[in-house]
């Protein structure tokens, strides 16, 4: 029986890495987890995520930046890389309004470079992750894959968009199988800090007042980290057929498939956390949309994927989270 390789995941310190290579690690497989731990957020979270994957024997962690080729070439070669989830980005909308270079270094030349690693060494699968935020300020609800998105409203949809359309090139030149993810609002324990769920919280805590956009008018779809997590490994799992220019790509939404009110959200979140909220109304914030609400039938009937966790599930599991972790 042939020995099977390792699955690489990148950002694995990250908020979804973690819990995809946890996942992975819970089935048996063997994980080469990539990150850089840097200090867009608190790097101590990531720290105090990567240990919990580090206590299991079939987990490599491997400190490098994506944007290093030599370092990602280098672990190629030194590991039998069977597949790979890229998940390693720049992410946040507002942040690329201050650091537009962190979003072309870690998002475009990043990218390449896994793309120019699974050319030279072929993957089984290359699962990476895309964005929402594709599509731009469309107003046709639920945003379904068929939908356009050449509009892009801030820098980092753009290079999200621009991933898509770079793993097709290489899919349809070089032949790598790929599929990307469109992630919708991702929450659950071991969030990011720069994320409304966890900056909410922080607040609320504290007895200040939240900063809440576009006067409260905002829906979003809100996917719980478990479901995600399943999702992707669900997704890897199978790889994409070719389609009838012999391409191995697609693209999918992977959300809740529930638009929320914000304010219905941040009534749940603070009901969760046991204490009243106080909100600063603000005028909508630049890069930002209005509404997010995914069609999710693709990765449905495809995958036979289903999210199961609704807020009113998943925001209660985040308070206790954040109270054990902040001994709150």
């Amino acid at each position: 029986m042939t020995k099977r390789g390792a699955i690489l995941v990148t950002g694995a310190a990250g908020f979804i890495g973690s819990f995809v290579a946890q996942r992975l690690l819970a089935r048996g497989e063997t994980v080469i987890g990539l990150d850089d731990l840097n200090a867009y957020y608190d790097p101590a979270l990531k720290s105090d995520r990567l240990a919990r994957l580090q206590g299991d024997s079939r987990f490599t962690f491997a400190k490098a930046d994506i944007v290093d080729q030599a370092a990602i070439d280098r672990i190629f070669f030194e590991h039998q890389i069977e597949s790979v989830v890229h998940l390693a980005a720049q992410a946040g909308v507002r942040h690329s309004i201050t650091h537009p270079q962190d979003y072309i270094d870690s998002n475009l030349t990043g990218f390449l470079n896994i793309l120019q690693a699974v050319r030279k060494r072929p993957v089984r699968h290359l699962v990476y992750a895309s964005s929402s935020s594709v599509y731009g300020g469309n107003t046709k609800l639920p945003f379904s894959e068929s939908d356009r998105v050449d509009r892009p409203v801030s820098l980092y949809a753009a290079t999200k968009r621009a991933n898509e359309a770079m793993a097709y090139v290489y899919s349809h030149q070089f032949g790598v199988p790929a599929t990307g993810l469109r992630f919708f609002t991702v929450y659950g324990p071991w969030g990011r800090p720069d994320m409304a769920t966890f900056k909410f919280s922080q607040a609320i805590m504290a007895g200040q007042p939240i900063e809440v956009y576009n006067h409260g008018d905002m829906r979003r779809d809100f996917t719980y980290i478990d479901d995600i997590a399943d999702g992707v490994v669900k997704v890897l799992d199978r790889v994409p057929e070719k389609d009838a220019d012999g391409v191995q790509h697609r693209i999918f939404n992977i959300g809740n498939h529930r638009s929320e009110p914000l304010m219905r959200f941040i009534e749940v979140l603070s009901n969760a956390l046991g204490r009243e909220v106080e909100m600063q109304f603000l005028p909508m914030q630049l890069g930002d949309v209005k509404e997010t609400f995914a069609d999710i039938s693709d990765l449905s009937r495809e995958y036979g994927w289903v999210p199961t966790t609704t807020i009113d599930e998943g925001l209660p599991r985040f308070a206790q989270w954040y109270a054990e972790y902040y001994g709150r």
